[in-house]
Protein backbone atom coordinates (compact mmCIF):
# COMPACT_ATOMS: atom_id res chain seq x y z
CA UNK A 1 0.00 0.00 0.00
CA UNK A 2 2.61 2.34 1.01
CA UNK A 3 5.11 3.93 -1.22
CA UNK A 4 8.61 3.07 -0.65
CA UNK A 5 9.55 5.92 1.60
CA UNK A 6 11.96 3.48 4.05
CA UNK A 7 14.09 2.68 1.01
CA UNK A 8 13.93 6.46 -0.10
CA UNK A 9 14.85 7.14 3.95
CA UNK A 10 17.25 4.61 3.97
CA UNK A 11 19.22 6.27 0.80
CA UNK A 12 19.17 9.59 2.22
CA UNK A 13 20.27 8.53 5.68
CA UNK A 14 23.42 6.60 4.14
CA UNK A 15 24.19 9.67 2.00
CA UNK A 16 24.15 12.14 4.71
CA UNK A 17 26.23 9.59 7.33
CA UNK A 18 28.45 9.65 4.09
CA UNK A 19 28.54 13.48 3.68
CA UNK A 20 29.43 13.41 7.33
CA UNK A 21 32.05 11.31 7.84
CA UNK A 22 33.68 13.34 4.50
CA UNK A 23 33.05 16.52 6.57
CA UNK A 24 30.80 17.98 3.51
CA UNK A 25 29.09 21.11 4.58
CA UNK A 26 25.17 20.61 5.30
CA UNK A 27 22.14 21.33 7.02
CA UNK A 28 22.75 19.83 10.69
CA UNK A 29 21.00 16.16 10.85
CA UNK A 30 18.82 16.82 13.95
CA UNK A 31 17.07 19.95 12.62
CA UNK A 32 14.15 20.15 15.25
CA UNK A 33 11.60 20.03 12.81
CA UNK A 34 8.79 19.61 15.92
CA UNK A 35 10.09 22.74 17.77
CA UNK A 36 6.57 24.45 17.31
CA UNK A 37 5.70 27.33 20.39
CA UNK A 38 2.29 26.90 20.71
CA UNK A 39 -0.88 24.88 19.33
CA UNK A 40 -3.57 27.66 18.50
CA UNK A 41 -7.04 27.57 16.55
CA UNK A 42 -7.11 29.58 13.96
CA UNK A 43 -10.36 32.15 13.86
CA UNK A 44 -13.30 30.72 13.27
CA UNK A 45 -16.11 32.33 11.39
CA UNK A 46 -19.91 31.43 10.88
CA UNK A 47 -20.33 32.09 7.09
CA UNK A 48 -24.15 31.15 6.98
CA UNK A 49 -24.23 35.11 8.06
CA UNK A 50 -23.40 36.09 4.91
CA UNK A 51 -26.63 34.35 3.28
CA UNK A 52 -29.38 34.44 6.16
CA UNK A 53 -28.16 37.35 8.50
CA UNK A 54 -29.21 41.24 8.14
CA UNK A 55 -27.60 43.45 6.49
CA UNK A 56 -25.22 43.89 10.02
CA UNK A 57 -24.28 40.67 10.82
CA UNK A 58 -23.32 40.28 6.77
CA UNK A 59 -21.40 42.96 6.93
CA UNK A 60 -19.85 42.26 10.36
CA UNK A 61 -18.92 38.90 8.72
CA UNK A 62 -17.54 40.08 5.62
CA UNK A 63 -14.97 42.34 8.18
CA UNK A 64 -13.95 39.14 9.92
CA UNK A 65 -13.25 37.02 6.63
CA UNK A 66 -10.89 40.00 5.25
CA UNK A 67 -9.46 40.90 8.67
CA UNK A 68 -8.42 37.45 8.87
CA UNK A 69 -6.85 37.22 5.77
CA UNK A 70 -5.04 40.08 6.47
CA UNK A 71 -4.06 39.12 9.82
CA UNK A 72 -3.21 35.43 9.29
CA UNK A 73 -3.47 33.96 5.73
CA UNK A 74 -5.59 31.71 6.77
CA UNK A 75 -9.00 30.98 8.82
CA UNK A 76 -11.99 28.60 9.42
CA UNK A 77 -15.08 28.55 8.14
CA UNK A 78 -17.97 26.69 10.03
CA UNK A 79 -22.24 26.17 8.77
CA UNK A 80 -19.96 26.70 5.10
CA UNK A 81 -23.25 24.52 3.20
CA UNK A 82 -21.08 21.38 2.65
CA UNK A 83 -22.67 18.78 4.47
CA UNK A 84 -21.37 16.03 6.74
CA UNK A 85 -22.60 13.46 4.45
CA UNK A 86 -20.18 15.23 1.39
CA UNK A 87 -17.51 15.74 3.62
CA UNK A 88 -17.94 12.12 4.77
CA UNK A 89 -18.21 10.06 1.71
CA UNK A 90 -14.97 12.39 0.21
CA UNK A 91 -12.88 10.97 2.85
CA UNK A 92 -14.12 7.53 2.90
CA UNK A 93 -13.60 7.24 -1.25
CA UNK A 94 -10.18 8.99 0.05
CA UNK A 95 -9.05 5.97 1.81
CA UNK A 96 -10.56 3.36 -0.20
CA UNK A 97 -8.27 4.87 -3.20
CA UNK A 98 -5.17 5.22 -1.13
CA UNK A 99 -5.65 1.62 0.19
CA UNK A 100 -4.48 -0.05 -3.29
CA UNK A 101 -1.30 -1.26 -3.51
CA UNK A 102 1.21 1.48 -4.98
CA UNK A 103 1.70 -0.35 -8.06
CA UNK A 104 -1.80 0.23 -9.24
CA UNK A 105 -1.90 3.47 -7.87
CA UNK A 106 1.12 4.83 -9.78
CA UNK A 107 -0.14 3.09 -13.17
CA UNK A 108 -3.35 4.07 -12.52
CA UNK A 109 -4.96 5.94 -15.88
CA UNK A 110 -8.06 6.79 -14.00
CA UNK A 111 -6.46 10.21 -13.87
CA UNK A 112 -4.66 11.83 -16.27
CA UNK A 113 -0.79 11.20 -16.43
CA UNK A 114 1.53 12.74 -13.50
CA UNK A 115 -1.44 12.55 -11.24
CA UNK A 116 -0.54 10.40 -8.52
CA UNK A 117 2.56 11.79 -6.85
CA UNK A 118 4.48 10.85 -3.81
CA UNK A 119 7.23 11.62 -1.56
CA UNK A 120 9.87 14.24 -3.03
CA UNK A 121 11.90 12.68 -6.06
CA UNK A 122 14.43 15.24 -6.27
CA UNK A 123 15.14 15.12 -2.75
CA UNK A 124 19.15 14.83 -2.02
CA UNK A 125 18.60 15.27 1.97
CA UNK A 126 16.70 14.15 5.05
CA UNK A 127 14.80 17.66 5.09
CA UNK A 128 13.40 17.82 1.43
CA UNK A 129 11.72 14.70 2.05
CA UNK A 130 7.72 14.71 1.96
CA UNK A 131 6.38 11.55 3.63
CA UNK A 132 3.31 11.59 2.05
CA UNK A 133 1.25 10.91 -1.04
CA UNK A 134 -1.50 12.49 -2.93
CA UNK A 135 -3.91 12.75 -6.09
CA UNK A 136 -3.46 16.16 -7.85
CA UNK A 137 -6.66 15.96 -9.62
CA UNK A 138 -7.48 18.50 -12.29
CA UNK A 139 -11.26 19.38 -12.43
CA UNK A 140 -11.97 17.98 -16.13
CA UNK A 141 -10.71 14.22 -14.65
CA UNK A 142 -13.02 14.27 -12.46
CA UNK A 143 -16.43 14.17 -14.87
CA UNK A 144 -14.31 11.99 -16.97
CA UNK A 145 -13.70 9.27 -14.70
CA UNK A 146 -14.98 6.14 -15.30
CA UNK A 147 -13.49 3.73 -13.59
CA UNK A 148 -14.57 3.87 -10.00
CA UNK A 149 -18.01 5.92 -10.23
CA UNK A 150 -18.64 6.53 -6.44
CA UNK A 151 -15.05 8.26 -6.19
CA UNK A 152 -16.26 10.03 -9.31
CA UNK A 153 -19.37 11.43 -7.56
CA UNK A 154 -17.65 12.05 -4.11
CA UNK A 155 -15.49 13.86 -5.85
CA UNK A 156 -17.43 15.80 -7.96
CA UNK A 157 -20.05 16.76 -4.94
CA UNK A 158 -17.01 17.49 -2.90
CA UNK A 159 -15.77 19.88 -5.98
CA UNK A 160 -18.80 21.66 -6.61
CA UNK A 161 -19.36 22.69 -3.15
CA UNK A 162 -15.96 23.76 -2.25
CA UNK A 163 -16.43 26.04 -5.68
CA UNK A 164 -19.67 27.68 -4.66
CA UNK A 165 -17.96 28.42 -1.41
CA UNK A 166 -14.79 29.28 -3.17
CA UNK A 167 -16.58 32.14 -5.33
CA UNK A 168 -18.40 33.22 -2.35
CA UNK A 169 -15.12 34.11 0.01
CA UNK A 170 -13.10 35.35 -3.18
CA UNK A 171 -15.96 38.02 -3.88
CA UNK A 172 -16.15 38.75 0.07
CA UNK A 173 -12.66 39.08 -0.22
CA UNK A 174 -12.80 41.37 -3.42
CA UNK A 175 -15.38 43.71 -2.07
CA UNK A 176 -13.45 44.69 0.84
CA UNK A 177 -10.19 45.54 -1.02
CA UNK A 178 -12.40 47.58 -3.33
CA UNK A 179 -11.61 45.04 -6.16
CA UNK A 180 -14.27 44.02 -8.75
CA UNK A 181 -16.63 40.75 -7.04
CA UNK A 182 -17.03 39.31 -10.59
CA UNK A 183 -13.49 38.48 -11.25
CA UNK A 184 -13.36 34.66 -10.13
CA UNK A 185 -16.45 33.92 -11.46
CA UNK A 186 -15.45 35.54 -15.08
CA UNK A 187 -11.81 34.70 -14.36
CA UNK A 188 -11.77 31.20 -12.12
CA UNK A 189 -12.86 28.15 -14.62
CA UNK A 190 -13.74 24.83 -13.77
CA UNK A 191 -11.20 22.93 -16.00
CA UNK A 192 -8.17 24.97 -14.40
CA UNK A 193 -9.02 24.35 -10.88
CA UNK A 194 -7.93 21.36 -8.84
CA UNK A 195 -8.83 19.05 -6.24
CA UNK A 196 -5.38 17.13 -4.30
CA UNK A 197 -6.53 13.91 -2.33
CA UNK A 198 -3.46 13.70 0.60
CA UNK A 199 -2.31 10.90 3.12
CA UNK A 200 0.33 11.27 5.05
CA UNK A 201 2.11 7.77 5.98
CA UNK A 202 2.98 7.48 9.31
CA UNK A 203 7.04 8.18 9.54
CA UNK A 204 9.45 6.30 12.31
CA UNK A 205 11.47 9.40 12.33
CA UNK A 206 8.77 12.56 12.64
CA UNK A 207 11.58 14.32 14.03
CA UNK A 208 13.60 14.39 10.59
CA UNK A 209 11.09 14.44 7.96
CA UNK A 210 8.31 16.59 7.00
CA UNK A 211 4.75 15.45 5.72
CA UNK A 212 4.73 18.34 3.86
CA UNK A 213 7.72 20.64 2.94
CA UNK A 214 7.46 24.23 3.92
CA UNK A 215 5.70 26.49 1.27
CA UNK A 216 3.01 28.83 0.75
CA UNK A 217 -0.37 27.78 -1.87
CA UNK A 218 0.44 29.28 -5.90
CA UNK A 219 -3.44 29.96 -6.33
CA UNK A 220 -6.30 32.25 -5.19
CA UNK A 221 -7.60 30.35 -2.48
CA UNK A 222 -7.61 27.23 -1.04
CA UNK A 223 -10.43 25.62 1.36
CA UNK A 224 -9.01 22.27 3.05
CA UNK A 225 -11.32 19.53 4.79
CA UNK A 226 -8.71 17.18 7.53
CA UNK A 227 -9.15 14.73 9.65
CA UNK A 228 -8.34 15.42 13.46
CA UNK A 229 -5.15 13.72 13.79
CA UNK A 230 -3.53 17.16 13.23
CA UNK A 231 0.11 17.64 11.86
CA UNK A 232 -0.49 21.63 10.01
CA UNK A 233 1.27 24.40 11.02
CA UNK A 234 1.83 28.13 9.24
CA UNK A 235 3.93 31.01 10.07
CA UNK A 236 2.29 33.55 12.59
CA UNK A 237 4.20 36.57 13.82
CA UNK A 238 7.51 34.48 12.63
CA UNK A 239 6.99 31.73 14.58
CA UNK A 240 5.65 27.93 13.68
CA UNK A 241 2.47 27.80 15.26
CA UNK A 242 0.67 23.95 15.07
CA UNK A 243 -3.45 24.47 13.78
CA UNK A 244 -5.65 22.94 16.65
CA UNK A 245 -8.48 20.36 14.41
CA UNK A 246 -11.75 21.60 14.17
CA UNK A 247 -14.06 18.62 13.67
CA UNK A 248 -16.86 21.22 12.07
CA UNK A 249 -14.63 23.12 10.22
CA UNK A 250 -13.06 24.20 7.03
CA UNK A 251 -10.00 25.83 6.59
CA UNK A 252 -9.55 28.15 4.13
CA UNK A 253 -6.35 30.02 3.11
CA UNK A 254 -4.68 32.89 0.96
CA UNK A 255 -2.73 31.91 -1.95
CA UNK A 256 -0.18 33.43 -3.96
CA UNK A 257 -2.24 35.36 -6.66
CA UNK A 258 -4.67 36.60 -3.95
CA UNK A 259 -1.62 37.99 -2.38
CA UNK A 260 -0.52 39.67 -5.91
CA UNK A 261 -4.04 40.81 -6.56
CA UNK A 262 -4.79 42.37 -3.87
CA UNK A 263 -1.24 44.41 -3.94
CA UNK A 264 -0.27 42.83 -0.24
CA UNK A 265 -3.75 43.20 1.44
CA UNK A 266 -4.42 39.87 2.00
CA UNK A 267 -1.26 37.65 3.14
CA UNK A 268 -0.17 34.14 1.54
CA UNK A 269 1.52 32.46 4.45
CA UNK A 270 4.24 30.06 4.76
CA UNK A 271 2.56 26.50 5.80
CA UNK A 272 3.81 22.45 6.03
CA UNK A 273 2.50 19.29 7.41
CA UNK A 274 4.20 17.30 9.70
CA UNK A 275 4.47 13.15 10.28
CA UNK A 276 3.18 11.02 13.17
CA UNK A 277 4.77 8.07 14.07
CA UNK A 278 1.55 6.05 14.56
CA UNK A 279 -1.49 7.35 12.89
CA UNK A 280 -2.04 8.32 9.63
CA UNK A 281 -3.39 11.10 8.21
CA UNK A 282 -5.97 12.59 5.41
CA UNK A 283 -7.03 15.66 3.54
CA UNK A 284 -8.71 16.76 0.96
CA UNK A 285 -7.94 19.99 -1.16
CA UNK A 286 -9.45 22.85 -3.41
CA UNK A 287 -7.49 25.20 -5.18
CA UNK A 288 -8.97 27.91 -6.79
CA UNK A 289 -7.07 28.71 -9.72
CA UNK A 290 -7.11 31.43 -12.90
CA UNK A 291 -7.77 30.37 -16.34
CA UNK A 292 -4.72 30.16 -18.37
CA UNK A 293 -5.70 33.38 -20.04
CA UNK A 294 -6.27 35.60 -17.28
CA UNK A 295 -4.42 38.72 -16.57
CA UNK A 296 -3.78 39.04 -12.89
CA UNK A 297 -3.11 42.89 -12.02
CA UNK A 298 -2.70 44.23 -8.30
CA UNK A 299 -4.55 47.45 -7.40
CA UNK A 300 -2.81 50.78 -7.60
CA UNK A 301 -3.29 51.39 -3.72
CA UNK A 302 -1.54 50.19 -1.36
CA UNK A 303 -2.16 48.38 1.66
Amino acid sequence: MDPPFNEIYKNLLFKQITNTEKNVPQIPFSFSVTAVVEEVELPVIDVSHLIDGAEKEREKCKEEIARASRDWGFFQVINHGISMDVLEKMRQEQIRVFREPFDKKSKSERFSAGTYRWGTPSATCLRQLSWSEAFHVPMTDISDNKDFTTLSSAMEKFASESEALAYTLAAVLAEKSGRNSNFFKEKCVRNTCYLRMNRYPPCPKPSEVYGLMPHTDSDFLTILYQDQVGGLQLIKDNKWIAVKPNPRALIINIGDLFQAWSNGMYKSVEHRVMTNPTVERFSTAYFLCPSYDAVIECSGEQP
